[in-house]
């Protein structure tokens, strides 16, 4: 996060959640990228999936009627993003990603929130990050999430957390 920031950017329209599709599959691995290389140095690890994606491969992720993209534009540029896939009564949140320059302005804060109301059906979220992502744990015990447990990723510990859906999270618009 750039400490530096003086003052909350200016929107052309307040941000909104919109659907992504095959036809943003570039911008949204461009945007990948350059979100995921804090946590990269964060993890010592420049071999993280998200940094070694292809876009055939994010194609085909985005092909699957399991998933779902959304995301978040400002004056055209894609700003911020995830994926969704519905399994069962779960979601699993993946690849939660906010511009670097546009990191700590809520961006994923609205994000998780919108992933909450996604599917109607689902009774958890889940979603995963490492050990060393301070910012984004915080962020998902904020917000209600609680860890599930860990597994080991090379040098590292990948924290797992979840959240379970009420009735009324589950009715939010989407």
């Amino acid at each position: 996060m750039n400490s530096t920031r003086t003052s909350a950017p200016e929107y052309e329209h307040a941000p909104t959640v919109i659907e992504l599709g095959l036809q943003d599959a570039g911008e949204i691995l461009t945007l990948q990228r350059a979100a995921y290389i804090t946590e990269a140095t964060a993890h010592s690890d420049f071999g993280l999936p998200p940094l070694t994606q292809t876009l055939a491969e994010l194609q085909e992720e985005l092909s699957d009627p399991a998933v779902t993209a959304r995301g978040i534009r400002d004056r055209g540029r894609l700003i911020a993003a995830m994926r969704l896939r519905h399994k069962g009564d779960a979601v699993e949140l993946g690849r939660l990603i906010v511009a670097p320059d546009r990191q700590g302005q809520g961006l994923g804060t609205l994000l998780l929130r919108h992933a909450e109301a996604v599917f109607p059906d689902a009774r958890e979220i889940r979603l995963f990050t490492g050990e060393h992502s301070a910012a984004n744990i915080r962020l998902y015990e904020r917000l209600g999430y609680r860890e599930a447990g860990r597994t080991t990723a090379g040098s590292y510990q990948l924290v797992h957390f979840t959240k379970p859906l009420t009735r009324a999270g589950r009715r939010r618009a989407s």
